[in-house]
């Protein structure tokens, strides 16, 4: 005889007490209907967003997201011809030809970003979706949960197809060029990616999974969290006491605050600010023509395309490989200093900028990325070749540790300095704190 197990799905029929995970400000969330979101009203934060199809979706374009990764792998990636001579390459080749080079670190870290952590997050979605609400195997998904969420941000797939895009505009006057099955199987698999991730709301994955979090008395939705002893989870996004040490949902350890978040963000920064240094200073590229090798670094890339007339290519990697980084360094080290002055204006503007700091500092891994498939697929001996310089694993560097330093800032202890009279009205007051400055 088949055993039916039980199926737990949560419909909320009633309004949800939640905080938001930028300024702390303790609100009600009404039940939202599919395609609806809810934003904080007093810095803008989006805090939920429920899909037309939040149950199907996710699995559905993850599962054709994996389908399309896998047949990118068998078939032609790019080619190029120059002088009768034909070249191929494989997306894979991207991280085993930097392998062969006597770079580990560099292919390990381009494998990582293009293949491995988009692979293992689609199938983390897979087993996550498959028997939502079963209990059955209910915390092994939880971990799946927490696993999930901890890796979508280091998946950089987008990011690695511009570096494709900018690869072949560099070498289009040199070479005929020809886009092979497996470039368009991985736009695919991009786009399915994407449209996966969007397609999962967090608080409605954990609420299917585990239900809402009670409470012992309601709060009252004014104010900060914190001043009521309450704290949002940072793992599942749930209203918890402060008096109990760990989650009661996820299991993970509860903070008011990140811990040492200010020493940490600018640990990591000052790392990602030294490593800077030898990232422009050093080679990221030598190529080598007729036996001849010219050695390029980031700035010097820059000048050549720009003479060569290919401005938009130009500006796209002075964007993202030079602006971007220094902007994000001196933004999170404003934010740092803004905090540790007890800065109260403008905190709604500079958790904008905070906002804008955690989206830009994955885009600077373009440069890494075009090295890897010029590396990869210009391979003709003496004729022409390209290698890669020692830059390259620096610039990679300071890209992973910026992004690290971004997230261990807490955006809520900009608003943690703001006088007890300002929380009555969070819109009003923020404008007339910009008013009086």
């Amino acid at each position: 005889m088949m055993k039916r197990h039980r199926r737990s799905t949560y419909v909320p029929s009633a309004v949800q007490y939640t905080a938001c995970h930028e300024c702390d400000w303790l609100m009600v969330i009404p039940p939202l209907q599919p395609g609806e979101q809810a934003v904080c009203p007093r810095c803008e934060h989006k805090l939920r967003a429920l899909p037309a199809e939040a149950r199907l979706q996710p699995m559905v374009y993850s599962i054709a997201a994996l389908i399309m990764l896998l047949c990118s792998n068998f078939f032609p990636f790019l080619g190029m011809a120059v002088k009768g001579i034909h070249q191929d390459m494989t997306l894979y080749q991207t991280a085993t030809t930097l392998l062969e080079e006597q770079h580990p670190a560099l292919a390990l870290t381009v494998f990582l970003f293009m293949q491995i952590l988009p692979a293992i997050c689609l199938t983390l979605i897979c087993l996550i979706y498959y028997r939502l609400g079963h209990w059955r195997g209910k915390r092994l998904r939880k971990r799946y949960t927490l696993w999930l969420f901890r890796l979508i941000p280091w998946c950089m797939v987008e990011v690695f197809l511009i570096g494709v895009l900018v690869s072949l505009i560099k070498i289009a006057s040199l070479a005929d060029i020809e886009l092979g099955y497996s470039f368009w199987a991985y736009v695919l698999f991009s786009l399915a990616m994407l449209k996966a991730f969007s397609a999962i709301d967090r608080d409605w994955l954990w609420l299917q999974q585990s239900g809402p979090i009670h409470l012992r008395q309601p709060p009252v939705p004014r104010g900060r969290a914190i001043d009521q002893h309450l704290t949002l989870c940072h793992a599942c996004h749930g209203l918890v006491s402060l008096r109990t040490h760990r989650c009661p949902r996820c299991h993970s350890v509860l903070h008011a605050r990140k811990p040492h978040s200010l020493q940490w963000t600018l640990a990591l920064l000052f790392t990602a600010a030294i490593l800077y240094i030898p990232a422009n200073v050093l080679p990221i590229m030598i190529t080598e023509s007729l036996g001849q090798q010219t050695y390029s670094t980031i700035l010097g890339g820059v000048v050549l395309l720009w003479e060569m007339g290919s401005y938009p290519v130009a500006l796209v990697i002075f964007i993202a490989s030079i602006l971007v980084p220094i902007v994000k360094m001196l933004a999170i080290a404003w934010l740092c200093w803004s905090v540790y002055a007890g800065r109260i204006h403008h905190r709604r503007g500079r958790t904008r900028l905070y906002r804008l700091t955690e989206f830009i500092g994955r885009w600077s891994m373009v440069d890494v990325f075009v090295v890897a498939v010029l590396v990869a697929l210009i391979r003709m001996g003496k004729l022409m070749s390209v290698y890669p310089g020692s830059a390259a694993l620096a610039f990679a560097g300071v890209v992973i540790l910026t992004m690290l330093s971004a997230m261990s800032f807490d955006p809520r202890l900009l608003w943690d300095n703001e006088p007890i009279s300002d929380r009555a009205n969070p819109q009003e007051k923020e404008a007339e704190t910009n008013r009086a400055e």
